[in-house]
């Protein structure tokens, strides 16, 4: 799953980028991009049962995108910073606001103060205007192209449509769409229709406190925008996150959390895109998988390997919970508790999946 945090400059892009990834993202660049291993208690627990060669988590790839300064307050409205950007935003699948709420004298904020429901309303409008402007370059091409005899009218009605809708502030994924004119939007990628969410950088203290300056407000702004918050607090977060695993627990502890950052981002990311994960297990390897809730077995199987999903044949499922209490698939089977699905059984979240195929 790729993911982009963006923000303002000063938000703590980097330092959460490298809570996120625990210091392995990429050097410096436009983008800094790192895979951020997603912490899972039953895979811990299956790889406990299994005692497996290899563990493998589930992974976030995560994109740090450059500071954004807002057209209103950039020097000649940023246009091209803005276009970079919405190029570099557009092959992600989710997007990750970053906010400021943490007070820094040493950390100026761009903008002179610290407001976390502006900052986010200022993300938010630069991605409809974002997505504006590809409406508005389609249609002046598509009125080049007509001058010259090549008519496409279903595109022209669908994007003089989707224009206003832009332009009152309403994402696209708020819209209605025919299957034909979601085929013609397939090329596209349209920063608001993609999932959203927020993650607000706190200090240690405002964290303990579980409160900040404007936190009801901004709650309730995520919540009309369907965009899942997350609080972190980046700095104090990556120095544990560095500590010996032993130590981490009580210092995360201390300063009132119960799992790391990462956890909590990635349950979040989960939530705005509907994903669910899928274990595989084995002495050789215990492994989770991402793939969209409503994944069929078959689909679950190409997640694996195109091979698996060619000549899928059937999957052999169990529940995690059985799984747990029985010690192994060879017990689950004893008492029927292993079943056998076909190509269309949709994947639940948490199960046990082994595929049999032959290519």
């Amino acid at each position: 799953m790729k993911i982009g945090l963006i923000g303002l400059p000063g938000s703590g892009k980097s330092t959460l980028l490298r809570l996120l990834t625990r210091g392995q993202a990429g050097g410096p660049g436009k983008a800094r991009i790192g895979a951020a291993p997603v912490p899972d208690s039953r895979v811990d627990q299956l790889s406990a049962i299994f005692q497996p060669r290899r563990t493998v988590y589930a992974q976030l790839e995560c994109t740090e995108l450059p500071g954004l300064t807002p057209a209103k307050h950039a020097p000649g409205g940023g246009n091209q910073a803005a276009r970079e950007l919405a190029e570099a935003l557009r092959p992600l699948e989710a997007i990750v606001q970053v906010v400021r709420a943490f007070e820094a004298p040493h950390v100026p904020h761009p903008l002179g103060s610290v407001d976390p429901l502006r900052d986010a309303q200022l993300l938010w409008e630069e991605f409809l205007l974002m997505d504006w402007s590809l409406v508005e370059t389609r249609l002046e091409r598509l009125a080049e192209a007509r001058k010259k005899g090549l008519r496409h009218d279903e595109e022209v009605r669908l994007f003089e449509r989707m224009r206003p809708h832009l332009e009152a502030g309403r994402p696209v994924r708020s819209m209605d769409f025919s299957p034909g004119e979601r085929a013609l939007l397939k090329p596209y990628s349209f920063l608001t229709a993609k999932p959203v969410a927020i993650a607000v950088n706190v200090d240690d203290d405002q964290l303990r406190a579980g409160t900040y300056a404007g936190r009801e407000e901004l709650s309730a702004w995520a919540s009309e925008q369907e965009a899942p918050l997350v609080e972190v607090a980046a700095l104090i977060e990556a120095e544990i996150e560095e500590l010996p695993p032993e130590e981490r627990a009580e210092f995360l502890e201390d300063i009132g959390l119960a799992e790391p950052g990462i956890a909590r981002l990635a349950r979040s990311a989960y939530e705005a895109l509907d994903l669910i994960s899928f274990f595989t297990v084995g002495s050789d390897e215990v492994r989770a998988w991402t793939v969209r809730r409503g994944a069929t077995a078959r689909e679950a199987a190409g997640v694996i390997h195109s091979d698996i999903e060619r000549g899928f044949i059937r999957a052999e499922v169990a529940c995690f919970d059985d799984v747990v209490r029985e010690g192994s698939l060879t017990a689950l089977k004893e008492k029927g508790l292993l079943r056998i699905e076909g190509k269309d059984y949709l994947i639940q979240d948490g199960e046990i999946v082994h595929f049999r195929f032959n290519v």
